[in-house]
């Protein structure tokens, strides 16, 4: 698989390191301690894709100008294993485990002529300690921009720097964001990479336009964890594939 990478967007010089306030406090029940990291560790993701059935915000964090940017360390995934959805592929790190719940495969389904309510992720891994999750997201491209026509592309949407205002919340830092097209039988896919922290959160995501929907795969971290397992992180995201 060949990728082509095109600069867009030039990350801030000095990006935010916040100190987070420990998470080694003990709770009765480990178990609901990882959930609950979980929750947190999403909580940014989840909003800016509506996971919870609501509408999809304007986002309003500004790309600095365009300029060169520095290269985009990412590892080899191709021994990592491949997991496939709806549509879609995409590489989930080592020692990652399968979070997805029980409500989010019963989700799209309807009754009785009830309208379905959409998943709320198409995909859901995390680490061990709940603290490192990847997740996919599919939404209809109308949701995330008002168009007459379905969007076949991701440039349907806009340039990079257009749809940051899609892909980035407000009161984000945007540390990187990258064109990167994919070789396919038919020529090339075009995806959107954004990098961005937010609320003591790092996030990576990764997205594409297929048949009128969006599908987004995102890392997101702690800071404190991303100066360790970063790369990782980045490379789980990029490996999304469009099948």
């Amino acid at each position: 698989m060949a990728l082509l990478l095109s600069s867009s967007l030039r990350p801030p010089t000095s990006p935010l390191n916040p100190k987070l306030n420990s998470l080694s406090t003990p709770l009765p029940n480990a178990v609901v301690t990882k959930r609950q990291l979980i929750i947190n560790t999403t909580t940014s993701f989840s909003i800016i894709f509506g996971v919870q059935q609501d509408p999809v915000p304007q986002c309003l964090a500004q790309p600095s100008n365009p300029s060169k940017l520095s290269v985009l360390n990412i590892a080899n995934t191709k021994a990592w294993f491949q997991f496939y959805g709806d549509g879609f592929a995409i590489r989930v790190p080592p020692e990652f485990e399968d979070i997805m719940e029980p409500e989010d495969f019963n989700a799209g389904a309807s009754l009785y002529g009830d309208k379905a309510k959409p998943r709320p992720f198409a995909a859901r891994f995390a680490s061990t300690d709940g603290s490192e999750v990847l997740s996919v997201v599919i939404r209809p491209t109308n949701q995330l921009k008002i168009t007459f026509l379905e969007a076949q592309d991701i440039t349907d949407l806009g340039s990079i720097k257009d749809a940051a205002k899609i892909f980035v919340p407000g009161g984000a830092t945007l540390y990187n964001a990258r064109t990167i097209k994919i070789k396919e039988d038919e020529g090339f896919k075009t995806y959107y990479f954004y990098e961005f922290g937010r609320d003591e959160q790092h996030i990576a995501i990764m997205a594409a336009v297929n048949g009128g929907k969006a599908i987004i795969a995102g890392t997101t971290a702690p800071q404190s964890k991303w100066d360790d397992d970063g790369v990782k992180l980045r490379s789980a995201a990029i490996s999304l594939t469009v099948l």
